[in-house]
């Protein structure tokens, strides 16, 4: 799934490549990833491209020139990617039959796909007045690594929040952009058990999060820049010390990498770095060691 720093990263490679082309096409492939019709997504075309931001994991390319001057607004969910063209593709696309959802032609012959893998459809794409009137951005909490997110204003979210750390940093609605990857990322930079409580932890233990968390997304966010689309997750990947490492070496200490699975995902640790050496037990079985 793609997480701050790689839509950050798409965000400055859209700002930079589509900022002032007009949009000429738009073509729906999968209905059931619009989930807007007031403006219609028609609205779109003649457009002119003014900017790309990111609200935690969604992508929001602004544009004007039209009486409608809408958003594009995508969030890509866990198995969506964009697919960008030099020079777009001029084969039809035929709905049903294909992994992608959206197409955006630009006024310079480029463009680019909305792609979804697998069966669970989840992408999601909206075309509104104001990017606030998505509901998922309208919830979102704080952004880490904006400027007035300090150590105080991370420690007044965890406290008294009986829910494991692991939880807190993924929820959305509490901190934005931090999804399943990096929140295991975090945790083992932090030393921290994903199995902790966020109202259980001292001073310290919030400090040395907080720290974790804020220098593991600058990291990321630093690798991802300036990479097209099409580099982004070999870099993401290739920056993961515990995350889809099951099986490998801790890097830090040499303990094996291990994993808890649930019914979509899975989390990854060390059990060296970050639980005493406790072996959590696998969700799949009936009762978790403590």
């Amino acid at each position: 799934m793609p997480e701050m720093p790689e839509v950050q990263g798409l965000v400055e490679f859209l700002r930079e490549r589509v900022t002032g082309l007009s949009i000429t096409r738009v073509s729906v492939a999968n209905i059931a990833a619009l989930k807007t019709y007031d403006p219609p997504v028609q609205a779109l075309q003649g457009a002119e491209i003014t900017g790309a931001a990111r609200h935690g994991k969604f992508i929001d390319l602004s544009t004007t020139g039209t009486d409608a001057a809408p958003h594009l607004v995508f969030h890509l969910a866990k198995a969506g990617w964009l697919r960008w063209y030099d020079a777009l593709p001029t084969t039809l696309i035929k709905p049903g039959r294909t992994p992608i959802a959206l197409r955006v032609a630009l006024s310079d012959g480029s463009g680019f796909d909305l792609t979804e893998a697998g069966t669970k459809k989840s992408l999601a794409v909206y075309v509104v007045r104001e990017s606030a009137d998505v509901p998922g951005i309208a919830r979102l909490g704080p952004d880490p690594l904006e400027a007035g997110f300090d150590l105080e204003t991370f420690a007044g979210l965890l406290a008294g929040r009986r829910t494991q750390i692991k939880g807190v940093l993924r929820d959305q609605m509490i901190i934005a952009g931090v999804g399943n990857a990096y929140s295991d990322e975090i945790l083992h930079a932090a030393k921290m058990s994903p199995y902790a409580l966020a109202s259980s932890l001292s001073p310290e233990d919030v400090e040395r999060l907080y720290a974790a968390m804020t220098a593991t997304l600058a990291e990321a966010v630093a690798a991802a820049s300036g990479k097209p689309p099409a580099e982004l997750k070999d870099a993401k990947r290739r920056g993961m010390q515990v995350h889809g490492r099951r099986g490998e070496v801790c890097p830090v200490c040499g303990d094996t990498v291990r994993s808890v699975f649930f019914a979509d995902n899975s989390l990854e640790y060390c059990p060296t770095c970050q639980t005493g050496g406790k072996i959590l037990a696998d969700r799949r079985l009936s009762r978790l060691l403590k």
